[in-house]
């Protein structure tokens, strides 16, 4: 099935869809304001300030199986990323203490916060593309039973960024740098939260889905004295139950971490959305989620599928069916970066509508599956690539250099940095133990035109230029840049990343 076999289901699910927000609790009919004078038509019909009705989806009728494959296609496609976030929900809480995941992920129980002291270890699986740019924390959330407090420090001039998402991996609320955030205390609560905000807290923030999850990250330069600098504001990095809330400044020694057992890893990121239980799973995400305005119908068709098909074990069947061969024929296909955001120049890609994709179905789940919980696009905008300049990919047993002009790095307010990733978008483990460059290296050397030239691939470029280089595995990788905290020329994409030239 192709890509556009699923914009088609959706286009014609939605085509049924009402404009406003109602309830996700099943079909019903939802009244919708008439048409303006501007833009009624002109036919018999209600009368002026009168309402219609629009049908939505009934339960109870006999699908047959190609219509259900359709909509079930869609439903996949649809559904990836709520459900993907909903198992890592499920699996982190699962933690008896903030503690380190086969002493790697943080995870705590729900209402949490478990943080790193250093950059990721680069055996991660988590989640892929992480980056060894910033200390990352790792919460997880019920924001209806469980309100949370966010603890911000001083951060002095560090960038620092409190990423809250809710189950649609879209952000929710604005804590960090590039918003003037000052130190205190934020309360983050759920969608159907009533409660009182206790005195001494500075902003409430309200997720749109009572499922959610926090990933602070904050910026750290690649030296031992950045490191012993970054522990004091890191140990007052915290998110715990609003009913632990007393207003007083709490600390913790991130480095001091237990290690929880874990599943081990096959060398890709965890499976987080297994097909064969897709559809199991997807109700209650249905449940969870309530629909975006406009989205009503398509989780008319979705619920009377899941209804047909909960009463024809030949037709779950089909489900089934359909969720392993749309896993193969679509979701796989967005691991490609060419088929992720949209062209950046010089043969790369970058994101758009990163953590706040609304109905941007496509950029939503191609993240989710290539490098799930992006920032904000003024926060962080992401160039990829997985070939050269020529169209060539990229291949360990080459070598690469990507220049940048003097003056023409990535303009920012926050940081830059060129990462290198295998292919399975993780850290290739190397010598040098070194998996990206930019910003926070202090010993890049420059051209004597104050251009700066970085090395990837496999072959060493040798002694004079080993500080600028990446190694690469012997097979496929990609090039990834972030730029934290862009200025107008990364934000407007006027800026275009240098081409990668083949040595």
């Amino acid at each position: 099935m192709s890509v556009a076999t699923v914009a088609l289901g959706a286009g014609a699910a939605l085509a049924a869809c009402s404009s406003d927000s109602g309830s996700a609790s099943g079909p019903s009919s939802t009244s919708v304001p008439a048409p303006t004078e501007k833009n009624a038509v002109k036919a018999d019909g209600p009368a002026e300030g009168s309402s219609t009705e629009l049908t939505k989806p009934v339960t109870g009728i006999d699908m047959f199986d190609s219509y259900a494959r359709t909509i079930a296609q869609t439903a996949y496609v649809w559904g990836w990323p709520l459900v993907n976030a909903r198992n890592r929900h499920d699996q982190s809480i699962q933690a008896p203490q903030p503690g380190l995941v086969n002493g790697v992920v943080p995870a705590a129980p729900q209402g949490h916060l478990a943080m790193l002291s250093n950059y990721v270890d680069p055996s991660e699986t988590f989640v892929t593309c992480p980056n060894q740019d910033v200390v990352y924390g790792l919460a997880f959330f019920d924001l209806d039973e469980q309100p949370v407090i966010a603890q911000v420090p001083d951060f002095g001039d560090r960038f620092w960024v409190y990423a809250l998402y809710d189950q649609r991996t879209d952000q929710f609320g604005q804590l960090g740098k590039p918003y003037g955030t000052k130190p205190g205390f934020y309360l983050l609560a759920g969608p159907n939260w009533k409660g009182d905000v206790p005195k001494g807290v500075e902003q409430t923030f309200r997720s749109p889905t009572r499922i959610a999850n926090a990933i602070p990250r904050v910026f750290m330069d690649a030296t031992p004295e950045d490191h012993a600098a970054i522990q004091d504001p890191l140990s007052k990095v915290m998110i715990y139950p609003l009913s632990d809330f007393d207003g007083k400044q709490k600390t913790t020694d991130w480095s001091k971490l237990p290690t929880l057992p874990g599943a081990a890893s096959d060398g890709g990121e965890t499976k987080w959305v297994v097909p064969e239980k897709f559809f199991d799973e997807f109700t209650s995400v249905l449940d969870q989620v309530p629909p975006l305005p406009g989205e009503e119908g398509l989780y008319g068709q979705f619920r009377s599928m899941l209804d047909a098909a909960d009463n024809n074990p030949t037709l779950k069947q089909v489900l089934t069916d359909t969720a392993v061969a749309t896993e193969n024929d679509v979701i796989k296909q967005f691991f490609a970066w060419k088929h992720n955001g949209l062209p950046a120049g010089n043969g790369w890609n970058r994101s758009v509508n990163n953590a706040q994709y609304g109905l941007d179905y496509f950029n939503r789940t191609g993240t989710a599956k290539s490098n799930m919980y992006d920032n904000r696009p003024t926060e962080t905008q992401y160039f990829y690539t997985d070939n050269d300049a020529t169209g060539a990919p990229l291949d360990g047993n080459r070598g690469y250099s990507v220049s940048f002009p003097a003056g023409q790095e990535p303009p920012v307010n926050g940081f830059w940095s060129l990462t290198l990733y295998n292919d399975k978008h993780l850290f290739n483990p190397n010598d040098l133990k070194r998996y990206s460059l930019g910003t926070k290296n202090k010993d890049l050397k420059r051209n004597p035109d104050g251009s700066l030239t970085l090395y990837a691939g496999g072959p060493n470029p040798g002694p004079d230029r080993e500080s600028n280089w990446l190694p690469a595995p012997s097979g496929a990788f990609s090039l990834y840049i972030r730029a934290y905290w862009g200025k107008d020329p990364i934000l407007d994409g006027s800026w275009q990343p240098p081409a990668i030239q083949p040595a």
